[in-house]
This record gives C-alpha cells, structure tokens and sequence, in this order.
C-alpha cells in the first residue's frame, strides 16, 4: 500500500508538471490515500478482523463557479467520480473491493486558502471475496461480488498554490448488497485521509448574483415503488416487494422541504420468515401500513431524502414500530419523477425499491 500511495501522488505530480492549460476550467484530478480500522458494528466480524484498512483513490472533479441558482445557492459545490480500491481488514475471509462512485463535495466554511469540507457519494463496489457455504463460510459480511458502496467524508482542503490543493479528514465508507443476497451484514470502515488535488487549467471567478426571494408552497405527490429481498434464513428465492405512497410536501425554503404521507406496503417474504420462527401466519400479514415524515436537500430536479415512518399496521415479520427511508429522487417533468430507495428498520436494511411519483 506504501507503493499504491507513491503512485498516487506521482499521477497528481505528473499532471501538474505537463497539464500546461490543455484541459477544460474548473477541472480538478485529486489523489487520497486512506488508513484506518474496521468498525466494530457486528462483535463476529470484528473478531475476523487482523489488519488495519489500507485504502487508495483517484479522483476527477469539477469545482462549480455558479452559473446557476443552485451553485450559488449550495456555495459552489465539486462534483466528481471516485475510483477506489481498500482492503477490508482480513485479505482472506473478505477480500478488497474496488468501488466507483459519483459524489458531491460541499463547502461548509470556506476562506481565500482554506475550506472545511462535506463529502457524500453512493456507487458501485466490487469485492473480490464472499460468502461461500464451502469455501469461505466465515464470510458473513457480504453475500454477493457486487454491492452498495457509500462513503462520507468531513475533511479540510488548503489551497498550497492557485493549482494544487492538499486534502485531509476523515472517511467513513460502508459497503453492502441492500439485502439483495445473503448474508449481507455489511462492513464499515473508519479511515484518516491525505490528499492532492490539482486544477488541470486556470480557476475561474466565481459569478455572484442576487437570487430572487423563495414562494413557499405546498405539493402532493402519489408514487408507486417495487423491489425485492432475500430472507434472512439464507434462501436462495428471490421475494417481490412494492409499496404505494401519498405525501404532502412543504417547500419551506428553496433547498429545503418536509414533508408528511402515508404508506401501504406489501412484502411477499413474509410468510417464509414467520414460519421460520414458528411463528402463525396470515395472508393479510403480507401488508401493513404506516405514516411517515420526510426532510428533502433539493438540488436543482434532484432531492435526498430522509424519511422516518411508524406502523400503525405493523410488519408482522419485523416487529419494530419504526422504519426508515433513504431515496434519492429525479424530478423528470413539473408532474412525474424516478426514485431509487433502501427501506430499512433502523440500521437493520430491509430492501431496495424502484418509484415512479405523479405529483401536482
């Protein structure tokens, strides 16, 4: 890993010794490299681990100069591509993944040299090692090659010439299948991070303008979603799932809103699990319903979004008053929109789903 760092910076050194102004402004390549530990979320995957997290990215991004409202409005946010490579704490039960993600960067304090910075991206991991019933039964973290990857970043950037930047803070990076395969205990890891970036030509000035006052008003939106799970008794079977949803939506400032509905869900795994705890069943099992209060971060035609719901028909199967949303929405016309989502109870991932909204 020492010799993945030097290459790291060499790419960075490299770039900024021939890049000559050949490239697009506000372009930004950047180098990290990562140590740390394992999380000890889980005591049985903690007691597998035995080495520190080693881990390597590089990184193309643009630095926003506000052409539009929303530039300005969120202080002119970086928005890149990730390609990362870690190791996962033990090379023989779970492997390394290598991960490619889209992020944002927002600056949360920022002087002429020096910035405080919040970093968020969601993508693609692949780990080379998962859980085989022969071959590697200890493997309990991750159920399949292909996983989420999340990372979160809180870090600082300082500005050592008008072109090159040295980057440092800490990384949480979490990676799991959303309940797509089995087992998917998931693996979390905390690392210290330091850093390069480089300005591939000159900076631009950042446009300033007055933006015009916010109109507060109301939305209502119905959606439709469906997705899908495995049991946690390790079946092979894959179960359908799908919801429907109402909600009302406050736009109380321009890049914030919040929201209330109700939901109906229905989960066809339900009765396999209940069996598999002895447990009585019932067709009707299969639905339950709740209400739920949502806090959006709008960007532009796209919005992340934080729902906490309470049962008021309960998940028999689960048996937990409360579950939790997390969906990242794509407004396509004024009246219909896509959304992603993970349902989960808690910090317990349930499934994925797919939604198409109508909203007026």
């Amino acid at each position: 890993m020492k010799k993945t760092a030097l290459i790291l910076y060499f790419f960075i050194v490299f770039f900024a010794a021939n890049g000559q102004n050949k490239f697009p402004d506000q372009w930004v390549l950047g180098a990290n490299y990562q140590y740390g530990v394992v999380l000890p979320e889980y005591s049985n995957i903690l007691q597998l681990v035995n080495d520190e997290v080693k881990s390597g990215a590089i990184t193309i991004s643009k630095q926003t100069i506000g052409t539009t409202t929303w530039q300005q409005l969120y202080n002119y946010p970086e928005l890149g591509i990730s390609f990362f490579y870690t190791t996962l704490g033990n090379a023989d039960v779970y492997g390394s993944e290598f991960a490619i993600f889209p992020y944002a960067t927002l600056h949360l304090l920022q002087k002429k040299k020096f910035s405080i910075d919040n970093t968020l991206g969601v993508g693609l991991g692949y780990a080379t090692k998962k859980f085989d019933l022969e071959k590697n039964y200890l493997n309990v973290a991750v159920g399949s090659h292909f996983n989420i990857h999340f990372n979160f970043k809180l870090g600082l950037q300082y500005s050592i010439t008008k072109k090159i930047m040295l980057r440092s803070g800490f990384s949480f990076d979490h990676l799991s299948n959303g309940n797509l395969a089995e087992p998917n205990l998931g693996l979390n890891n905390l690392t210290v991070y330091g850093g390069l970036a480089y300005f591939l030509s000159a900076q631009a000035e950042k446009i300033k303008t007055e933006l015009e006052p916010h109109k507060k008003t109301t939305s209502y939106e119905a959606l439709y979603s469906f997705g899908g799970k495995h049991t946690r008794a390790l079946t092979s079977k894959f179960y359908f799932t799908s919801s429907a949803s109402f909600s009302a939506i406050y736009k109380l400032f321009r890049a914030f809103h919040l929201s209330i509905g109700a939901d109906v869900f229905y989960d066809s795994a339900t009765e396999v699990e209940l069996k598999s705890k002895n447990q009585a069943y019932k067709k009707s099992y299969d639905f339950s319903s709740g209400i739920h209060l949502g806090q959006h971060l709008v960007y532009n035609r796209l919005s992340v979004i934080l729902q906490e719901g309470f049962y008021f028909i309960p998940n028999k199967a689960v048996n937990k008053p409360m579950y939790n949303r997390g969906i990242v929405k794509y407004q396509l016309t004024k009246n219909f929109s896509v959304r992603i989502a993970m349902k989960s109870h808690l910090h317990i991932l349930d499934y994925p789903e797919i939604g198409v909204g109508f909203n007026w």
